[in-house]
């Protein structure tokens, strides 16, 4: 049977920690909608056999491929084997051909090969095995009751090479000729319930095509993405009909898309800059250098990026940025005049073409009944344009904070750019 859809099962009590993150599925999730194979579920579990044996009886019942990562160690608690070994019925015998190559590593390494590594030998009937060069456990490949289960190593050194070599091509083999294709709108300036109001009439009747198109809305900082899903065995006509669905939401969102095609908000400032020779400089309070460390994390920023200042005191305003200390003390340091001042300070000092000014009350102190915490100013200033100033009002913590006012300043830049 051609597997449609499938769990990733990522075994490890140091996964459920803090310290640890499972990089191995967001891999497979990738390599997974390139094969056609709709990933419905990813979870993780610690090393306990019984919750282990739970929730594969719960994944093998309702996917048609489960794939588990980790656990395939020579210890006690590397349960992987032996859980699924149970649960399908399916009794372990060892494969010396395994131990061999595991003495072998040991060898040459100048080393003895432990006993306990031959719990790593232990091969399910019917399972194949999936060698291993980077590493002492193999994994398995099992067929059992038309479902497929693969159980892979927890290192991505090891899984990786692993499951491209040994795994993508049966399963390629055995997928059928329905792929799935994906396009991704990105859009600020709007929250999530104003997106869902001008998108949602919409989306609905996609539900209902054929083939149906799934959308998916997700909020994240400073922005919501539109997710679409398509899937269609004549890619020609899959993406044409992707095509048409982004255009219809983009006529009904318009300018707070800023992406269509994967590029970040520093990048698409950056390639607008770029693009007519424009330089940069900012002068930042509040934000402490978060704006211009955000655009210089794009390769090839220097070719526009001048300088930042953070003036972060209210002298400093003064002697780096010329704001006058007249203006500071009627008007406060939160206050759309010094933001100006302050974007009219760095290019006086810097010539660059485009600059911005950001003061305001990140928190979680220093707000008071006028000016709250989240009271965000930003002054952007761009060639032949009326200079621009706003104050924003955003909601959060400090990091939230200061995040969404560079997310703003950068947005308002394109917008004067566009």
């Amino acid at each position: 049977m051609a597997p449609r859809t499938a769990e990733i099962i990522a075994v490890g009590s140091e996964l459920l920690g803090s310290t640890r993150t499972d990089t191995n599925s967001l891999y497979l999730a990738e390599r997974l909608s390139a094969l056609g194979i709709d990933l419905r579920i990813k979870s993780v579990v610690g090393d306990e056999r019984e919750d282990l044996a739970t929730m594969f009886r719960h994944a093998f019942g309702r996917s048609d491929l489960v794939i588990l990562t980790g656990g395939l160690g020579p210890t006690d608690d590397d349960l992987t084997r032996d859980v699924v070994s149970d649960a399908l019925g399916l009794p372990m015998t060892p494969d010396e051909t395994i131990v061999t190559k595991i003495r072998g590593r040991f060898e040459r390494r100048g080393m003895t090969m432990p006993e306990v590594n031959r719990r790593q030998a232990q091969v399910p009937r019917g399972a194949v095995v999936l060698d291993n060069p980077n590493g002492t456990a193999p994994g398995l490949f099992i067929d059992h009751d038309g479902k497929i289960v693969i159980l892979l190593p927890g290192p991505p050194r090891e899984l990786q090479p692993m499951f491209e070599l040994l795994c993508a091509g049966p399963l390629q083999d055995r997928a059928s000729d329905e792929r799935a294709y994906r396009t991704s709108i990105f859009i600020t300036g709007r929250g999530e319930s104003h997106v869902e109001q001008a998108v949602q009439p919409i989306y609905s009747r996609w539900r209902d095509a054929n083939p149906p198109i799934s959308t998916t809305i997700l909020a994240a900082m400073g922005q919501i993405e539109l997710h679409l899903v398509l899937r269609d065995r004549d890619e020609a006509r899959g993406r044409a009909s992707l095509e048409r669905a982004r255009n219809e939401l983009l006529a009904a969102i318009g300018d707070d898309v800023y992406s269509t095609d994967g590029r970040t908000m520093e990048q698409v400032v950056g390639d607008l800059l770029a693009s007519r020779r424009y330089t940069f400089a900012a002068a930042e309070s509040c934000t402490g250098g978060l704006l211009t460390s955000r655009l210089t994390d794009v390769p090839g920023s220097s070719s526009y990026v001048r300088a930042g200042i953070v003036a972060y005191a209210y002298e400093d305003k003064t002697a780096l940025l010329g704001v006058p200390k007249a203006m500071i003390e009627s008007d406060g340091a939160v206050s759309e005049s010094v933001a100006v001042a302050m974007a009219e300070g760095i290019r006086e000092r810097t010539g660059a073409d485009v600059t911005v000014g950001i003061t305001g009350v990140a928190g979680p102190g220093g707000g008071t009944d006028k000016k709250p915490v989240g009271t965000v100013v930003i002054a952007v200033i761009v060639p032949e344009k009326p200079v621009y100033v706003r104050t924003y009002s955003f909601i959060g913590g400090r990091a939230m904070v200061k995040f969404q006012a560079t997310q703003a300043a950068m947005d308002r830049i394109r917008r004067m750019l566009t």
